[in-house]
């Protein structure tokens, strides 16, 4: 088993940036590659960003595509997720997700976190 449990989320104007961090905690972390997801309102949840296990890979949803950035600390089981020059767009719980194998952009990751509230004001 993973426990994940994500941080950092608030209420920020337009423009702003935040960072989330979501900390693992049962298994070697450095095992597990990573992934970020939002659920807006009304919406289901979509990928945002996924990370390897080293961290040497990334990819990113195009909706946040040069404005996140996801990284990890192995040592500090914990990955990241920089939020820059945030849009009300993207006001949403956003959830960590671990998974042995690498999963890319879909959604079968095995583990999931309990999310953190991001909102965004215009």
């Amino acid at each position: 088993q993973v426990q994940l449990v994500e941080s950092g989320g608030g209420l920020v104007q337009a423009g702003a940036s935040l960072r989330l961090s979501c900390t693992a905690s049962g298994r070697t972390f450095s095992n597990y590659v990573m992934g970020w997801f939002r659920q807006a309102p009304g919406a289901e949840r979509e990928f945002a960003a996924a990370i390897n296990w080293s961290g040497g890979s990334t990819i990113y949803a195009d909706s946040v595509k040069g404005r996140f950035t996801v990284s990890r600390d192995n040592a500090k089981n914990t990955v990241y997720l920089q939020m820059n020059s945030l849009k009300p767009e993207d006001t949403a719980v956003y959830y960590c997700a671990a998974d042995r194998a690498w999963k890319g952009n879909s959604h079968e990751y095995r583990y999931w976190g309990q999310g953190t509230q991001v909102t965004v004001s215009s």
